[in-house]
């Protein structure tokens, strides 16, 4: 059986050319396809809402399929952009939703937010990139999860980003060897705990980050090792793949359906 370690490093041996396997896949081909030729098409909001298959394209490739049936939610996303302070998108901790504005500004660009590299090439790259991981993750969890630090890893800059985000604190949690139990103890004193054990400056270093990610994949094949470990846990409401209670609350108060 191959390890969390070993698969984890043949994947992202050569990322380039990972990704360019999961992007031949039959169906990421034709749903890529299908994306890249109508997208340039799309001038508004309405229009985006209007044709499913691509906003669920949209949705997958920020990490945001499971908040695909909230349109009202994501209609004010979207239309209300990042350029304000006071914009839906920049009062949500979670970054997935700005990322998405920064794909498909609307707010700022108009008619023009889909002609720009970003929204093409740079969505389906996107695309690509969380297929791999969800890929991984169906064989491994542990790979998906050194798969996800890895990208995220960057915009770490503080011991509460990595509390915000259930997936990169199992991977922290993991690698310094602190028990599940930590995570319900007093949020500043987890995070002051993780900005000691860590300078998250080598976060940015390619090298440090890999040597960070080599003791996760190694550790938890230890600690993981077992049937009665639920892969898919992690991944759940908590982490940042599912919807945390704040979110729904602010569901709720929207009329849902997308208008």
């Amino acid at each position: 059986m191959t390890t969390t370690y070993t698969s984890y490093k043949l994947i992202t041996a050569d990322l380039t050319k990972s990704l360019e396997r999961v992007s031949e896949q039959p169906d990421v081909a034709r749903e890529t396809e299908y994306y890249l030729s109508k997208i340039g098409g799309i001038k508004t909001v309405d229009d985006f809402f209007a044709d499913s298959r691509l906003y669920n394209y949209a949705m997958k490739a920020h990490g945001l399929e499971d908040m695909a049936y909230a349109k009202a939610f994501m209609r004010k996303v979207l239309s209300e952009g990042i350029d304000s302070d006071d914009a839906f998108a920049n009062k949500l901790t979670d970054g997935r939703y700005k990322a998405l504005v920064e794909s498909l500004n609307f707010a700022r660009n108009g008619e023009a937010a889909t002609s720009f590299d970003r929204a093409q090439k740079g969505v389906a790259d996107k695309y690509a990139r969380q297929t791999l991981e969800q890929n991984a993750g169906e064989e491994n969890a542990g790979v998906r999860l050194a798969l996800y630090f890895s990208r995220m890893a960057p915009t770490i800059t503080s011991g509460y980003a990595i509390i915000a985000d259930e997936a990169l604190a199992q991977v922290v949690r993991t690698a310094l060897q602190l028990p599940d139990e930590f995570a319900a103890t007093d949020v500043d004193r987890q995070a002051e705990a993780y900005e000691a054990a860590i300078d998250l400056k080598d976060f940015q270093d390619p090298e440090k980050l890999a040597a960070f990610l080599d003791r996760f994949t190694a550790l938890w094949e230890v600690n993981n090792s077992t049937d009665s470990y639920d892969p898919l846990a992690v991944f759940g409401s908590s982490s940042g793949y599912g919807i945390s209670s704040d979110l729904l609350l602010s569901i709720n108060s929207l009329k849902l359906g997308g208008r």
